[in-house]
């Protein structure tokens, strides 16, 4: 083995004499920076779409009546579809860098236009149907930014050791908690009227983007790291290497991912054959049909989740002592449990298959549940039998989830990773889509 493989060192391609060799030892990731910029861009790339769910009391305020938090879900998911799919076929023609800047981008336009359209054209009124559907609007250019910046973000995180796509997981439940407690700080630093609503709800949109712009950064500087460069070059110097031809099934056994918390990758190009890899559908039919089961469950986690969340909390339960600020309380309990459900990954990941799809398909039982909150027995009706079903909603959505999206780029070849990482959103995005439409069902 070359000396600057030895010494971590990433810089350059790996060559073929350097891959056939037993073992290749990956830089270390100091003080875990590179953990730390994927759990940050979790949070950015989820926090325009909480920001905007969030801000539930701000918008009913000025458009009641209008069951905003649903439409918001329809607006969100709908045009994201179209954007992941031109993903999936024609995007990685362009680097994953170029792809989740131009997405975090669009980001936060989308969240200035709050801020901006309230001082120009809302100010002490209430808002008109124009600016309703400037802001629709806005939440469907988040959706679209979403399908770029998520799809690549955990393609990318599937070509990485499991600890990464944990911390872009983990990251997207800390966005909601992070959102939830600026709203509660906003909203209670400012007086309890209509003027210091709005004021709350700028500043709150304003801090959303100064958030965003630091995670530009963070992205274009994760690159530069000797850790994610050496994975990176592996990825490009195996692909290289040992290309497929098109519809050929690799030989992948020497690419097994080691243990978590190995440092070691074990690489025999004499395993591997085939010619140049291509980028081609029947590459992604084949990689989904390794990963069906999984990406099913979790299509399955987001329609429960989904069609309670954040239509029923927000808009079917009430409660007089709270008023106002229990739609708020709400999200954030949900939002905190979720990310304890993501972080439980961090120690404990259900390895068997089958118990993890059971557990997926017994998430139905809470359809009864927040049911019997509208139309159970006296307790069910209660702020804590609410706040407790949210919160079992949260964690197990949470874990769930977070176990499916680590798992399922394991379980394909080294080199289909990263189209393994984009099924899953395409499959998570297809479950929030069902779940929104069928959270209109406690409306009727």
């Amino acid at each position: 083995m070359s000396s600057n493989l030895e010494n971590g060192d990433a810089g350059g391609q790996l060559d073929e004499s350097s891959l056939s060799n037993s073992t290749i030892m990956p830089p270390k990731d100091t003080f875990n920076i590179a953990y730390f910029i994927y759990f940050a861009l979790g949070m950015g790339f989820l926090l325009p779409w909480n920001a905007f769910i969030t801000a539930v009391d701000y918008f009913d305020y000025l458009y009641p009546n209008t069951q905003i938090d649903r439409v918001f879900s329809l607006a969100y998911i709908i045009p994201c579809f179209p954007f992941l799919l031109l993903l999936i076929f024609y995007g990685r023609g362009y680097s994953s860098s170029i792809r989740i800047n131009c997405g975090l981008g669009l980001f936060l336009v989308t969240i200035l236009v709050v801020p901006i359209m309230d001082e120009l054209a809302i100010g002490d009124t209430r808002g008109n149907s124009i600016t309703h559907y400037v802001t629709i609007g806005a939440v469907a250019c988040t959706g679209i930014a979403n399908g770029v910046v998520q799809g690549s973000l955990v393609g990318a995180a599937g070509e990485l050791p499991e600890r990464y796509m944990q911390a872009l997981v983990g990251g997207t439940a800390a966005s909601g908690v992070l959102v939830s407690l600026l709203r509660i700080l906003t909203k209670a630093a400012l007086p309890k009227s209509s003027d210091g609503l709005r004021q709350s709800s700028n500043l709150y949109f304003l801090v959303s983007a100064i958030f965003i712009v630091l995670c530009i950064v963070l992205q274009t500087f994760v690159h530069r790291l000797p850790v994610i460069q050496f994975y990176k070059t592996l990825d490009a110097s195996i692909s290289a290497s040992t290309p497929l031809l098109q519809g050929e099934r690799p030989t992948v056994s020497a690419l097994e991912r080691p243990p978590k918390h190995s440092q070691l990758y074990s690489v025999s190009l004499a395993e591997i054959k085939g010619s140049k890899m291509s980028w081609t559908p029947v590459r992604y039919w084949q990689t989904l049909k390794q990963i069906q089961g999984l990406v099913l469950s979790l299509t399955f986690i987001y329609v429960v989740t989904l069609s309670i969340f954040p239509g029923f909390i927000t808009e079917n339960v009430h409660s007089i002592k709270l008023g106002d600020w229990y739609p708020v309380l709400l999200i954030t309990t949900y939002n905190v449990s979720d990310l304890l459900g993501k972080m439980l990954t961090a120690f404990y990941v259900v390895k068997d298959k089958a118990t993890v799809e059971v557990m997926c398909i017994a998430r139905i039982l809470f359809f009864p549940l927040f049911a019997s909150c509208l139309h159970g027995s006296a307790f069910m009706h209660t702020e804590a039998a609410v706040f407790i079903s949210t919160l079992l909603l949260g964690v197990t959505n949470g874990y769930l989830s977070s176990v499916i999206m680590m798992s399922t780029p394991k379980m394909v070849a080294f080199q289909d990773a990263e189209v393994a990482g984009i099924i899953v959103v395409v499959f998570l995005l297809t479950g929030i889509a069902a779940g929104s439409i069928l959270g209109w069902v406690w409306v009727i």
